[in-house]
């Protein structure tokens, strides 16, 4: 099957190749013998009404050094697309918002929008995994000092955290008897004006922040276990950790097993969860990553798996 399939994602000749997932799925794609098209998140618009966007035709390699070739630009009707994976990495801003709206016209017109738009707008990160209670450490999401410390006091080790972050940024451990919670607490809430999450401490975390990645409700079988660097409580490949694959535990499968059905339902096709020890703390669905390490430890193609399933979907 032909297919033509665009992408909206940050610049692309700022990515680091070795480790994009955005490069494997497109490298996939066209694998498959699809066509490719290219756009940044300014490319978007709408005119009376209808979702348009200005594309370039790209071919990728996987090439340190020449990764992608751009043809020339065509203004046309996202609608004129089959399938448009939305890799915008975060901040999740207006502008993110703005081009959900967008695209969810383009799905209004025929285009498959992976993942769902609504969904993108629904489902914060953080938020969304509290959904899932079973699968959660105990936790609280407020912007009140009084409850906020009132957690740190029941749970004497505790991650803050704001709800809009990504890479580990403004990420804070408060261990007991620390002198420094009213004014990590202050500027994550900007003096209670801002939500921010509380989190008991979860220890594992020594042993790896994993990404399990999901498609279509259904796990791949490894996963990437972020290992924090030595005297760091994050372990975000951004913060400076290191990967490490791994097969699912159990414990993994059946997190998977509370989240999937949900996912489905959501339209949200590629996923992924992060767990430390046996707990879900949060679950990634603007641009998920991890597939080339992956991959490359147990030589699978879970790029092509996804395409293998949007297939499936544009076939329905």
């Amino acid at each position: 099957m032909s297919l033509k399939l665009g992408v909206v994602m940050d610049p692309i000749e700022s990515i680091v190749v070795k480790k994009d997932t955005t490069l494997a799925m497109l490298l996939a794609a066209q694998r498959q013998g699809w066509e490719l098209f290219y756009m940044q998140q300014s490319d978007l618009y709408l005119d009376q009404g209808s979702a348009h966007g200005i594309m370039s035709p790209v071919v990728v390699k996987d090439d340190e050094s020449d990764w992608y070739t751009l043809g020339s630009e065509k203004d046309q009707s996202l609608a004129a697309l089959d399938v448009i994976l939305m890799r915008k990495d975060p901040p999740f801003d207006m502008d993110f918002v703005y081009s959900t709206y967008i695209l969810e016209q383009a799905q209004r017109e025929g285009c498959l929008i992976v993942n769902n738009p609504q969904s993108l707008r629904d489902c914060n990160e953080k938020l969304f995994a509290t959904q899932f209670p079973q699968c959660c450490p105990p936790l609280i999401v407020s912007s009140s000092a009084a409850k906020l410390k009132n957690f740190y006091k029941a749970h004497q080790d505790v991650i803050y955290k704001p709800l809009d972050g990504m890479g580990g940024a403004s990420i804070f451990r408060i261990k007991p008897n620390d002198p420094n919670i009213s004014v990590v607490i202050e500027t994550l809430t900007d003096n209670g004006r801002r939500q921010i999450m509380a989190q008991k401490f979860v220890p594992e975390i020594s042993n790896g922040d994993k990404r399990i990645l999901v498609i279509n409700g259904v796990p791949i079988d490894y996963a990437l276990a972020r290992v924090p660097a030595i005297g760091e409580t994050r372990g975000n490949l951004a913060a400076g950790g290191a990967g490490v694959a791994q097969p699912l535990s159990d414990r993994d499968r059946w997190i998977v097993d509370q989240v999937g059905p949900t996912l489905v339902e959501k339209g949200l096709l590629f996923v992924g969860l992060d767990v430390i020890g046996d707990y879900l703390t949060e679950i990634n669905v603007t641009s998920p990553t991890c597939v080339r390490e992956i991959d490359k430890a147990y030589d699978l193609d879970i790029a092509g798996e996804l395409m293998a399933c949007i297939a499936k979907q544009l076939e329905k």
